[in-house]
């Protein structure tokens, strides 16, 4: 299946138009309508309907396969890149926001002080985003963060072969307004919280407690931001609960279930050099923070 045909379905239902598909892909619109046709001479099944353009069943099947196919491609030619590298004295970190912590930053501190001739940029990205960024070669290294059981592996995208290691975990706060009637007690299990409103945050996001808790934890408000500030104003404002790792300093402490929030370093293969050095010095030593 030609990858160059999935871009263009994904582009097409993104736009739920063969102009707006043509117009992102830099194709006309005949060509984006000749692909389309290609790729449902090959399945032998309709995958659009043209007026209005919507997914046929078919098409959304596809679709849900696209993406995945195409990162799974993506970061098969970076990983062969990766192997044949020289060494770079330029390193891309891509990292979840709240997957660098006191300990890790220390870390990260660390490495750089051992290499000063280095230079390292950090960005920011998803939790699926920060696996993303390293299997499709945009970076090197990355950090991914969330909620889980101890010692519980994160769920992350399959990106092809990619090592995922945890570096960190620790203590779960609930944070609560300043007013609310909880937020003096010395700890909170979340079976008292289940009937209050929660923040839907890319940081604790309701389905994932749902999973590891049971039901319940009643929809808030959903941000789509990343900035730890604008959910904590958020929290003193009344508009939901949320967890937040301990080092975040306010809330509090989760006394059950038994959750941690989790840090892992993400890397695909790496010639020996300044990243895989960085890769040693984050792996070091798991500890708490």
């Amino acid at each position: 299946m030609d990858p160059r045909l999935l871009r263009t379905l994904i582009s097409v239902a993104r736009w739920e138009s063969f102009s707006g598909a043509a117009e992102e892909l830099g194709y006309t619109q005949s060509a984006v309508s000749q692909q389309i046709a290609a790729l449902e001479a090959e399945l032998g099944l309709p995958l659009l309907r043209r007026r209005p353009v919507r997914l046929t069943e078919a098409g959304a099947r596809l679709l849900e396969h696209a993406g995945p196919l195409l990162l799974r491609i993506e970061a098969a030619r970076a990983d062969v890149r990766r192997a044949a590298a020289a060494p770079a004295h330029r390193l891309t970190i891509a990292a979840s926001p709240l997957a660098v912590t006191p300990s890790v930053a220390g870390r990260l501190a660390r490495a750089r002080a051992a290499q000063p001739r280095l230079h390292v940029e950090l960005k920011t990205a998803g939790r699926d985003g920060a696996a993303t960024e390293v299997a499709a070669g945009r970076a090197e290294l990355g950090l991914a963060d969330g909620i889980t059981a101890p010692s519980d592996p994160l769920r992350l995208p399959d990106t092809g072969p990619m090592t995922a290691l945890g570096i960190a975990e620790e203590e779960l706060v609930v944070a609560l307004p300043p007013d609310h009637p909880l937020a003096g007690r010395s700890g909170l299990r979340l079976a008292d919280l289940a009937d209050a409103a929660w923040l839907q945050t890319s940081s604790c996001p309701l389905e994932r407690l749902r999973q590891l808790v049971g039901d319940g934890f009643r929809h808030g408000l959903a941000y789509a931001g990343d900035d730890v500030h604008t959910v904590l104003n958020l929290v003193r404002a009344g508009h939901g609960l949320t967890l937040l790792p301990a080092s975040v300093g306010e809330g509090v402490p989760l006394l059950g279930p038994r959750l941690v929030h989790r840090v892992e370093l993400l890397h695909g293969a790496l010639p020996g050099g300044p990243a895989a050095q960085v890769r040693d010095a984050l792996a070091a030593r798991p500890e708490a923070g």
